[in-house]
């Protein structure tokens, strides 16, 4: 045992001194790292190969699928004016004196389907004019929607880090998305409260010729098309949150019926009968209501239809050319394709694990240690975050890591439980965003800060973000009797 636990910690090192010290792409790395997995617990040749394509396969299968049609939602709701139109209404609602309040909540409802780096370039002249008008700080006015947009970008499907756990753990999504709502919606409004307060303490000045090329660019696409309506991009962010929240229910209530005692003997025999005559009869279609609400639940249909309406409502009845809605689609799969091949490769690593018997190990210890599976998954999460960076990769590695481990499990988790270990990934990889992390540079040079005003204020907001979203999904495990 000592020797696979050794293995699995040797592949971790492996994996980060990969991706920092010589910067290699973490597809590659976590490709390397699950080889040699394999190979320091004396798994044959051929055996590590084929884990490779299983691994693979059963990781895509359904990542690729849901990543892909989210990436080309959100880049037609991006180019739409989607994000301007839901900052401008809910400014004019809240007030001025509100508008941190509603900067919280447009972030947290375009983070959804957008990146967090697109979120802030977008939405900059946004936060620029509403600090000259008012003679605020920026950071009053950013804050907020950053904090928004950190929580949802980490905890709510469709974006890829949430997506990948759920593929791994064989979390449901519908769940997933409720639980990320209800947590986060007074997670962001800690770290809201946070940045509010933290806005005077530190200093920020807005680069001019950053503020006035980005004003620009936005003002130009407002003028050529205008914004679509706010209940337009509300109606097409929500319909798949709300077809996969139906979709679950429908799943929950089918589960139940068939885990239900069976029916007396004469009654499954005619219905064993009826069944025989419907096989020797034409197909007919026979879909319940319930199993319609399912097929439409599912991700892959549910982001469909959320896809083809963004694609005609936001695209060609605002004038937009087939051949420019393709090229906008095609310039969308470029960064998810690579998103796609880390998660593949994060698949192969939990695959690697767990035909290796590692996976077995470590669960073996954590039984031994008594750690629950949602502190364990926190504490992997965060561990890779702060090493590495990438909130991203640190859900992929971390949900590949933890899954394998889940599996190998005498009871494994189930349900509920899935998507609150899920949601404790999501936390510790939002931790203490610093000087390795992509986001932090975007939000230094976007907000205009030194780099050590930065760690002061972004890093400790997503501290106190991971903490006290960690805290709330202890709390909900706790009254769900997890522990």
């Amino acid at each position: 045992m000592s020797l696979l636990l050794t293995a699995t910690l040797a592949s971790i090192v492996l994996l980060l001194v990969l991706i920092l010290k010589f910067r290699v792409h973490a597809f590659i790395s976590l490709l390397i790292a699950s080889i040699a997995v394999g190979i320091f617990t004396g798994m044959d040749l051929p055996a590590i190969t084929d884990s490779i394509k299983t691994g693979m396969g059963n990781a895509l299968g359904f990542i690729a699928t849901v990543i892909g049609l989210g990436a080309i939602l959100g880049k037609i709701l991006e180019a739409s004016g989607g994000t301007e139109a839901i900052a401008q209404t809910l400014l004019r609602a809240f007030g001025q004196k509100r508008a941190p309040w509603a900067l919280m909540l447009t972030g947290f409802i375009i983070s959804i389907p957008v990146f967090l780096d697109v979120g802030l370039v977008l939405l900059a002249p946004i936060l620029y004019a509403l600090s000259r008008d008012t003679g605020k700080p920026l950071l009053y006015f950013a804050y907020p929607l950053l904090a928004g947009m950190v929580v949802t970008h980490a905890c709510v499907p469709p974006t890829p880090g949430p997506i990948a756990v759920a593929g791994y753990l064989k979390a449901d999504l519908g769940l997933l998305i409720l639980f990320g709502v209800i947590i986060g919606v007074p997670t962001a409004i800690i770290g809201t409260l946070f940045g509010k307060w933290v806005a005077g303490k530190v200093g920020s000045e807005i680069p001019v010729h950053l503020a006035s090329d980005i004003a620009a660019a936005s003002q130009a696409q407002e003028e050529k098309l205008g914004l679509p309506s706010f209940g337009m991009i509300m109606t097409i962010i929500g319909l798949p949150l709300v077809l996969m929240l139906c979709g679950s229910v429908a799943k929950y209530q089918a589960d139940k019926e068939a885990a239900a005692p069976q029916v007396e003997t004469a009654q499954v025999q005619s219905a064993t009968a009826a069944d025989d005559e419907a096989i020797e009869s034409p197909r007919r279609f026979k879909w319940t209501t319930r199993d319609a609400v399912q097929f439409l639940g599912h991700p892959f249909i549910a982001l469909l239809i959320a896809t083809l309406s963004a694609w005609v409502v936001l695209g060609l009845m605002r004038g937009w050319k087939p051949s420019q809605l393709m090229e906008m689609s095609s310039n969308a799969l470029g960064p998810a394709g690579l998103i796609i091949l880390v998660t593949g490769a994060g698949g192969v690593f939990k695959q690697i694990l767990g035909d290796s018997g590692a996976a077995q190990a470590l669960a073996q210890k954590l039984v031994e240690w008594q750690l629950a599976p949602l502190v364990m998954a926190y504490l992997l999460a965060a561990l890779i975050r702060v090493i590495q960076g990438s909130a991203t990769v640190a859900m992929i590695t971390a949900g590949g890591l933890v899954a394998g481990i889940l599996a190998a499990m005498p009871t494994p988790p189930a349900g509920s439980h899935l998507a609150l270990i899920a949601l404790a990934i999501a936390f510790g990889s939002t931790v203490a965003s610093h000087v390795n992390d992509s986001g932090f540079w975007i939000v230094n040079r976007y907000l205009g800060m030194s780099e050590k005003d930065t760690l002061k204020s972004f890093t400790t907001m997503t501290t106190i973000i991971s903490l006290t979203g960690f805290a709330l999904v202890l709390i909900a495990g706790f009254l769900l009797k997890f522990f």
